[in-house]
């Protein structure tokens, strides 16, 4: 299965291609039967702008042999009509309801079926029903059900954030800092606008780390053992 992050537009018909020949695959493996969950195992991960969250999820990835779902991804999906029409073509009756019922408890009066949070919200469910994945960022914690998954949150000081957005961007680190706010500031208003919650408030994760005490290697292992105890509870329940 990838493992790494798709950003490149040219690149999301092959990678998505690939992913549903690998779900028909594990479909075949181990035929569904009626008592299948509403969606599978998924982590989510949330960071700060210039964290490096993305290194971290694609680390888990290739760790966990599944799919990693990064925000520019999800957001080309939601524009993208035809492969959002190719990942319904791989759900039956039973997943197109479950996700119409899924999709209206979101939605506002103010939700319009063709505007781009509705998209994204069937983008992510969809990609959640079919089988496991991490998902960075896209609010993907909040899209999916609270009793499924584990969700992380990766954080760090400005100072951190600024100079790994600068280097990334070869710019100044003023302009790094004010551009690193600036897409804070997007994100925090999107959340606050679908979703009626405080971006900032840690309750909203099973697990956060301050990604400038550990190494990747650190963070992925403590993610994944966050995940195997919170899947094992879940099997006990």
């Amino acid at each position: 299965m990838a493992a790494k992050t798709i950003s490149r537009e040219s690149n999301l018909s092959r990678f998505v291609e690939k992913q549903m020949r690998n779900w028909e695959i594990a479909r075949g493996q181990h035929p569904e039967c009626d008592g299948r969950q509403e969606v599978a195992d998924f982590i989510t991960l949330a960071n700060i702008v210039g964290a490096g969250g993305n290194d971290v999820a694609a680390a888990l990835g290739r760790e966990l042999g599944w799919p990693v779902f990064d925000r520019e991804l999800l957001t080309t999906m939601a524009h993208d009509d035809q492969t959002r029409a190719a990942l319904y073509r791989t759900m039956d009756e039973r997943d197109l309801g479950w996700l119409e019922v899924t999709v209206r408890c979101l939605a506002e009066s103010s939700f319009r079926k063709n505007d781009y949070f509705h998209r994204l919200v069937e983008t992510v469910l969809c990609l959640a029903r079919q089988g496991p994945a991490v998902f960075v960022g896209r609010s993907a914690d909040l899209i999916l059900p609270r009793t499924k998954g584990l969700r992380v949150k990766l954080i760090a000081s400005m100072d951190y954030c600024a100079r790994n957005f600068a280097q990334r961007g070869a710019i100044s680190l003023e302009k790094a800092r004010a551009e690193v706010a600036r897409i804070e500031a997007e994100r925090h208003g999107f959340i606050r606008h679908h979703f009626h919650v405080d971006a900032t408030d840690p309750m909203r994760f099973d697990l956060l780390v301050n990604i400038e005490r550990f190494s990747t290697r650190q963070i992925v292992e403590l993610v994944l053992a966050a995940h195997a105890d919170r899947l094992a509870a879940s099997i006990a329940r």
